[in-house]
């Protein structure tokens, strides 16, 4: 399934929703390959230079499915990028993630910008390493296309330096401390990058609380006068605010410390307590009521988040 996840780069790798064969990439040389570059110099981590591929004539809206982790960033951007039915013009250095097997298809703009670089990794590099298992909190592997991370040069520059080390270990003869230390480097260059889109979440502050606002105006809905509709789930609010379900509980979780199930879960237990202190309905009834196919899981993350049973809390009351 093509997900609607924007993604990216080199320029000509963004989201289309024309039809086309999928050709599957699983290594680094098959990259190199469709791309017309040399062989690399390792099997499991390259890093291309856009100005390399300048003269590529690659097909059409042909759609690629990566084993492959993909960092690029690039200086300027020309052109737009397409998420869902937006377009998003970036004038200024964006970076961008993509996780392995995320459709994505080439996009043949004559516009097309080679300044930047793209960095391809397998997941065997890191697979024996704890960042193997770690960079699953990495959320923003996950993000839509406009809500890539904006640089600052100085931050810029910071990335620069990282990437150039994990250039200098491939370019060097390969021995036994070279994997340990690429590894090490890239887990230095994803902590900054966490680091940077925290910034960016408290620097777009307003921005951000319009976003909490309007998450908070849809739980509130949700649960005002909807006896027979079901639970709300992240997917389906972050939907409705036009972001990507990662996006959405990193930035909750700068803002309030919470991730977006939390307050999913906070919300329900708030409308529980006032059903169980202002009216007579059973415990089924208010689990029906909230969206809960079944009472015993409503008890359950009631008890989980007061210490009490739905009961013993309306005794209190009473």
């Amino acid at each position: 399934m093509d997900r609607k996840i924007g993604i990216v780069h080199p320029d000509y790798l963004v989201m289309n929703s024309q039809e086309r064969s999928i050709l599957n990439l699983d290594t680094v040389k098959e990259v190199h390959s469709l791309m017309g570059l040399p062989v690399p110099l390792s099997p499991l981590i390259t890093i291309i230079d856009h100005a390399q591929t300048q003269d590529l004539h690659l097909p059409v809206q042909q759609k690629l499915l990566m084993n492959l982790y993909n960092i690029t960033i690039k200086q300027s951007f020309k052109g737009k990028l397409v998420y869902g039915k937006n377009h998003y013009d970036f004038d200024e250095g964006i970076m961008s993630f993509v996780a392995p097997k995320q459709l994505i298809s080439i996009d043949s703009k004559e516009d097309r910008n080679t300044d930047g670089w793209t960095l391809l990794f397998h997941p065997d590099l890191i697979r024996s390493y704890p960042l193997g298992k770690a960079i699953k909190q990495y959320g923003f592997f996950s993000y839509a296309v406009n809500e890539a991370l904006h640089l600052s040069g100085l931050e810029q520059q910071t990335i620069e330096n990282i990437v150039q080390n994990i250039q200098n270990e491939i370019d060097l003869r390969l021995d036994q401390f070279s994997q340990d230390v690429i590894v090490s480097n890239l887990e230095l260059l994803l902590n900054y990058c966490n680091r940077f889109y925290n910034r960016q979440f408290i620097s777009r502050k307003m921005a951000s609380n319009d976003l909490l606002v309007r998450f908070e105006r849809i739980l509130e809905d949700h649960f005002q006068g909807n006896s027979d509709s079901k639970l709300p789930t992240v997917e389906k609010i972050a939907s409705s605010l036009n972001v990507s379900p990662p996006y959405l509980s990193d930035m909750l979780r700068t803002l309030t410390g919470q991730n977006t199930r939390q307050h999913i879960h906070n919300k329900i237990i708030e409308k529980a307590t006032e059903f169980l202190t202002t009216t007579n309905l059973s415990v089924s009834e208010i689990a029906y009521s909230l969206g809960f196919e079944y009472s015993q899981s409503f008890s359950k993350l009631f008890k989980n988040k007061m210490n009490v049973s739905p009961g013993e809390y309306r005794s209190q009351f009473n």
